[in-house]
């Protein structure tokens, strides 16, 4: 598996990343082929490598011609337009269109609105679209296949803006981090921009160390600002060295607790809500504790960044007083979501892969019980009709 770990050490932003991209073996004719596939005009894209505090890197310029592009706003809606009706590979319509919602639902919750009263100004919006679908593309030209964080470095103090002097993180940046590892460390400025921050955290698997892989290259992108460290991100591309052929690899954390003092009654809840919040797996193994008391180890998976929520969640949640953690390697079958249909109707069938060839297939199981209510038929007679159609998807 091909991965690209994007170090923020000086933060990022929409065309450092282009930068970084084009640095680290992107050709700079691709990303114009590329972009082309918009058929939008006015604007230009070049190159220019460039030294920041001593360190070799590649600033993307992009060009936009205002006296053509300065008379009017483009809302999300536009935008989505302009990408669904190009001639790009449809995973990078759908990424690059993600990331743009991404923006505008953080930038409507900030201002207390919806997206559809978001607007972008056109000079704005057109490098917007450059930078994020650029990198899309990019990464796609490059044969990623994986993307991997490290934690966001924000910056600090203050930035002008079109709605006036805003504190650094801008709030739609903040929206566009919340449950991410970030810090700051005092150097003045917007490190971390809206477009930047939007852009990796849709695209990054998983925020932490670099994973271990074989470093085929490195590349790094300059931002326009000189501040006091170095103004550029890093991108580091390899193989990974944990893949097993045919399976998917990560790294999840897991976090566990031993309770024997708390009502039982009070699990139900907490795999309930800490599902709603998104962690990959959570069980209950019965356990003797010291003075042969009867007690519950509660395991959860979730991804690392996720780390610091659980914890204080487990500690204000239940009668624990502490929770242990580690980082573990896991391998799993590629998943994808079928739709076939039974004697009593449609359902959804999680199907899992090892390349190309399935290996498992399994009816949903609450589509067959709205089936069955729906059909006033028994539960057994609809998962049987299910297994039935699954032995066919094999």
């Amino acid at each position: 598996m091909k991965i690209a770990y994007f170090d923020c050490f000086s933060g990022a932003s929409g065309d450092m990343i282009l930068g970084a991209l084009m640095d680290a073996g992107l050709p700079l004719e691709k990303l114009k082929m590329e972009l082309a596939k918009l058929k939008l005009t006015h604007y230009d894209l070049n190159v220019e490598k460039i030294d920041k505090k001593g360190i070799a890197g590649s600033q993307a310029i992009v060009m936009v011609e205002e006296d053509h592009h300065h008379h009017h706003h483009r809302h999300l809606s536009d935008i989505r337009t302009i990408i669904e009706k190009s001639d790009l590979e449809s995973g990078i319509k759908e990424k690059s269109i993600g990331i743009f919602i991404r923006l505008a639902e953080a930038e409507a919750k900030v201002h207390r609105t919806t997206v559809d009263h978001i607007h972008f100004h056109e000079v704005g919006a057109m490098d917007a679209i450059i930078d994020v679908v650029g990198s899309v593309a990019g990464l796609a030209a490059l044969g990623i296949e994986k993307i991997v964080c490290s934690a966001l470095h924000v910056g600090a103090g203050s930035v002008e803006c079109a709605h006036g002097t805003l504190p650094v993180p801008a709030p739609a940046t903040v929206e566009l981090i919340r449950g991410k590892p970030i810090y700051s460390t005092g150097v003045q400025g917007e490190l971390l921009t809206p477009t930047g921050a939007a852009i990796l955290t849709t695209l990054a698997a998983e925020f932490g160390p670099m994973p271990a892989m074989t470093l085929k290259t490195t590349g790094y992108g300059a931002g326009n600002a000189d501040i006091s460290i170095p103004n550029l991100l890093r991108i580091s591309i390899g193989e990974s060295t944990e893949e097993i052929k045919g399976l998917e690899s990560e790294r999840v954390a897991v976090m566990e607790t031993s309770i024997d003092d708390m009502n039982p009654q009070i699990y139900d809840y907490l795999i309930e809500k800490m599902l709603h919040m998104g962690v990959m797996d959570v069980f209950l193994v019965p356990l003797h504790m010291k003075k042969n008391r009867p007690g519950i180890l509660l395991t959860v998976l979730c991804k690392m960044e996720m780390m610091d929520q659980i914890s204080a969640f487990l500690l204000a949640e239940t009668t624990t007083i502490g929770v242990r953690w580690r980082i573990d390697h896991r391998v799993k079958v590629r998943r994808e979501i079928q739709l076939g249909e039974t004697t009593h109707g449609e359902i959804a069938f999680k199907v899992a892969k090892i390349g190309e060839r399935n290996v498992n297939v399994s009816p949903e199981y609450e589509d067959c019980k709205r089936l069955a209510m729906k059909k006033d038929v028994p539960l057994k007679n609809v998962l049987d009709a299910a297994r039935s159609v699954a032995t066919k998807l094999m």
